[in-house]
């Protein structure tokens, strides 16, 4: 580590290893399903395994059942909040960053809606998809067609999608729960959690908490997982909490008083990730976790993340389950050949995701694929 006049310099290992130590990649963590997302800061959770995935891959002795309960119970709830993108974060971090995110929120829905839902006022069109939202669970597909009805000559998914993105709208069970698909139902957060979002949250305590799961980091990289803008004020202001360092091409990296970076040479498992993966989602510059030219194959023209897995601590290939009668199959596609250690150590790990997320099956085996 060299040092400059505004601090250390981090090389790319070394801010490697401080995110999966952070992550809680290195090993597997004793933390509860529900301490570990709100150590996260939340799991992406456009579908609903991946969260699973994303927990079983960082906890010890993690089960389907100890997150469906936490789901079921409403201590933890799927809702849009950073990027606009759905999450899976406690009821605590939902009624605090729901408000901070909110400006963001609104700003990105009229720039995708705007023009069809112009005429309308947004606080009318965030009135009426409250109580609506609040008089029963609704899809969007029903929600977007009572608002039509309501403000006729303006499109029911531009309706709907405007509220979704004004009013805080959870999804309700059998949504998040392991193996279930179809339609979300949503209803409002007040409804469903019983409480209002919290006037008092703070901007401050959420770089502190972005930072312990994400950092070292630069501004811009918590503007990328946040969506959020001009968060500069927010570092500046917490001063003496926060020490600097820079990145090899000279950017500035913020991290907490008192937090010890791990050893650069230090070796870590291989590690497979489910889609969407906030780890290849939150910072500007994803060097520290995946090579640039690896990025067209995990991150699809659709909008998908693909599932990746890690070998020393990066990006090394993509990983799925195939599945034909009472056989499910992983199937590993590394990015470059890999060594025979490196293969038995994916083997070992990939036999253990088999046995939690193709419990049901009777066969299970693991090819990998020739690299491209």
């Amino acid at each position: 580590m060299s040092t400059t006049s505004a601090g250390p310099v981090l090389s790319v290992r070394a801010l490697n290893r401080a995110l999966i130590h952070r992550q809680l990649l290195a090993e597997r963590s004793t933390l509860s399903p529900a301490q570990a997302v709100a150590h996260l800061a939340g799991l992406q959770a456009q579908a609903p395994n991946p969260p699973y995935i994303g927990l079983w891959t960082r906890l010890a002795d993690f089960a389907v059942e100890d997150l469906a309960a936490l789901v079921r119970e409403r201590k933890v709830v799927r809702i849009a909040l950073m990027r606009s993108t759905i999450h899976l974060v406690t009821d605590d971090d939902c009624l605090a960053l729901r408000p901070l995110l909110a400006e963001m929120l609104a700003r990105t829905v009229k720039g995708q809606f705007g023009r069809q839902v112009a005429g309308l006022a947004t606080d009318e069109i965030a009135k009426l998809g409250a109580e609506l939202a609040e008089e029963r669970t609704l899809t969007f597909a029903e929600l977007g067609a009572l608002m039509a009805q309501r403000m006729p000559g303006h499109d029911a998914n531009a309706l709907a999608q405007t509220v979704r993105n004004l009013v805080p709208l959870v999804q309700v069970p059998p949504r998040g729960l392991w193996g279930h698909s179809g339609q979300a139902a949503h209803t409002t957060v007040e409804r469903w959690l019983g409480r209002g979002l919290d006037p008092d949250a703070s901007l401050d305590t959420y770089v502190r908490r972005y930072l312990a799961a994400f950092g070292p980091a630069s501004v811009k990289d918590m503007q990328k997982w946040s969506g959020l803008t001009r968060l500069k004020e927010a570092f500046t202001r917490l001063g003496p909490a926060l020490r600097t360092y820079r990145d090899e091409a000279g950017t500035v990296l913020y991290d907490l008083v008192g937090t010890r970076l791990p050893d650069p040479s230090e070796e870590l498992p291989a590690r497979y990730l489910p889609e969407f993966d906030n780890i290849l989602l939150s910072h500007a510059d994803r060097a520290r976790i995946m090579a640039a030219e690896h990025r067209p194959r995990v991150f699809t023209s659709n909008g998908i993340i693909r599932a990746t897995f890690l070998i020393d601590g990066f990006v090394r290939g993509l990983w799925r389950i195939d599945r034909a009668k009472d056989a499910a199959t992983l199937v590993v596609e590394p990015f470059v050949p890999l060594a025979r250690r490196d293969v038995a150590e994916l083997t070992e790990e990939g036999e253990r995701l088999l046995r939690f997320a193709a419990s049901g099956t009777g066969r299970h085996d693991i090819r990998f694929e020739t690299v491209g």
